[in-house]
């Protein structure tokens, strides 16, 4: 069975952004999509998130779609790097990034650095990092890292900001076919 796991930003919900968009999409597709409410979002704790994630999932198959937004993108990171053994199917990372950005909030993501040796090979069918070339939060360098370091397709959105809700009176995404378009 082809499942889909959608892990939101930030001060996110399973309502927000173009999340409810792509679950309809995916599952026009034959997926079975899970949108989790990640536990405390705001602000995100990698303590609550990953054991939470973990049990969204539950035994992870070939036939996973991982989809992440912003922290979700570091979540979904984190996970893999706990893998002993087995791949998930496809990785989509959206606005995703490798370091600290220099929110105090966001540092206890990071308090390893990310060991990509062990992320790489979780991927079956490798990864996409779909990055906007204004995001006030994560610049598009990121996106040029993950390709360096994951092997991952790079999409680049002109002018798409955070790929978000509304938020310092950015426009609200709530479609995203780039996702789709990379699956």
């Amino acid at each position: 069975m082809k499942r889909a796991v959608i892990v939101h930003c930030w001060g996110g919900n399973s309502n927000y952004a173009w999340y409810q968009w792509a679950k309809a999409e995916l599952e026009k597709q034959g997926y079975s999509v899970t949108v989790p409410n990640m536990p405390d979002p705001d602000p995100p704790k990698l303590a609550t998130w990953l054991p939470h994630l973990k049990e969204v999932i539950g035994p992870p198959d070939d036939e996973l779609l991982l989809i992440g937004h912003s922290i979700g993108t570091v979540t979904i990171m984190r996970y893999l790097e706990t893998l002993e053994s087995g791949q998930v199917g496809k990785v989509i990372l959206v606005a995703g990034f490798t370091d600290q950005l220099g929110f105090k909030e966001l540092e206890n993501f990071f308090d390893t650095r990310l060991d990509f040796g062990k992320i790489k090979p979780k991927s079956k069918n490798g990864f996409v990092a779909i990055q906007s070339d204004n995001d006030p939060f994560v610049s598009e360098q990121y996106g040029e890292r993950l390709k360096d370091e994951l092997g991952a397709k790079l999409v680049i959105k002109h002018n798409a900001g955070h790929m978000s809700g509304s938020v310092d009176g950015e426009e609200a995404c709530t479609e995203l076919p780039e996702v789709i378009e990379n699956l």
